[in-house]
Parts: C-alpha cells; structure tokens; sequence
C-alpha cells in the first residue's frame, strides 16, 4: 500500500532524474569500487569482518579517530563476524520486505561499537550484504527528503523508515524510476542535496546583506 504523502509532482520526480544522472556522470566509475569488493567477500563468507568495516569507513569517508573505532578493533574479529553474520542474513532475508530485513539487520549491528548510534555505518555494511535490497543512507539523503516533502524523522528505528521511504517513492514513481534499485534512489537524493546546498550557498555569496 502506498501514501499519498509520497506522492511527488512531476518537477520533482524530474529532479530526481537529472539528480541521478549527474551523479552518474560526475561521480568516478571506479569509486564504488571499495563497496563492490566487500559486497563479494560478503557473498563468499556471509559475514564482515574489521577489515572491510574500515574498508567501508573509508568509502563513506567518515572519521576513524573515534573512541568506538578504538573498541571496535580491541575485539576479536571472529566475535564481530558472528554479529555481522546475523545482520547479513537479516538483510538478505526476502521471507520479509525490506523495512523488516532492515530493522532487523540494523538491531543486529547495534551491539557492535560504531554502530550503536547512527545509520552511516550501519547502511554501508547491509548495503554490501544485500545490494538489491538495500540503500546508503546518510544526512545529505534525509535532508533531499526533506526538501521534498517527505518526511523521516531521527526516532528510534529511523533506517528501517528509511528504506520503506525508499519503497514507496519508487512505487509511486514514473518511469523510468520506477525501475530503480533502491540505490539508484540514494545516489539521487545524495546529489540533489549536494547541487541543492550548493546553489544555496553561491546564492547566500552574492546577496547582499
């Protein structure tokens, strides 16, 4: 079932599209590169280890410097393994939709240190276990929500939101949206907030105060 809430106007589905391809032509083809190389470790080994969870820090260029990055190396790999284990099958878990496998696969990871607070992190590693199903989330995609009329609040659980988001604007979507992966929808709303911000602050330069 879908929401009227969801329901775009035509100039905002053609954002969208234009969004979505001026990530695809600015946006180095090798930079998902790291993403792709964990997504298959991931497949062979059903779980993710310390090593690709830098990886991913890496690829989402978030900071390291942090006390739980610290935690998060002090413990045993194989223990990390067997929690990210139970978030891999979580999210790959097509019995459920995809708000389910996600809630699911994020309540998995929170014992882990760096994943407690925040979806960053937390969507790399269950996009890399289930591309298809999956979406990155992070403050750039929530804000082109946002700008949208489209609303997602910062409670408790607001991934598995996030993704059902995601759901229901591509039910409600024209084509050729309609047939986007949920992260062709991520990489859209992260680029309209990006070209967004930005024709704010070179307005904001040029105004006078």
């Amino acid at each position: 079932m879908t929401d009227s809430s969801f329901a775009l106007t035509p100039e905002q589905w053609q954002q969208l599209t234009a969004a979505r391809q001026a990530y695809t032509d600015a946006v180095s083809t090798y930079y998902d590169e790291t993403l792709q190389q964990v997504t298959q470790r991931v497949c062979a080994s059903g779980d993710i280890g310390k090593a690709d969870i830098g990886a991913l820090l890496m690829w989402k260029r978030l900071r390291a410097d942090t006390p739980w990055a610290a935690e998060l190396m002090a413990l045993p790999d194989a223990d990390v393994r067997r929690t990210t284990a139970a978030a891999v099958n979580a999210a790959r878990d097509t019995t459920v939709n995809r708000r389910a496998a996600a809630q699911a696969g994020r309540a998995a990871l929170a014992p882990l240190p760096g994943f407690r607070t925040g979806d960053a992190l937390a969507s790399a590693v269950l996009t890399a276990a289930a591309p298809h199903r999956m979406a990155i989330y992070d403050r750039r995609a929530h804000s082109a929500l946002h700008a949208l009329g489209v609303p997602l609040s910062h409670a408790p659980g607001r991934y598995s939101r996030y993704i059902e988001t995601i759901d229901q604007l591509l039910a409600t979507a024209p084509a050729p949206i309609r047939d986007w992966a949920p992260r062709d929808m991520d990489t859209a709303l992260y680029w309209l907030s990006k070209t967004t911000s930005a024709q704010q602050h070179s307005t904001n330069l040029i105004s006078p105060h």
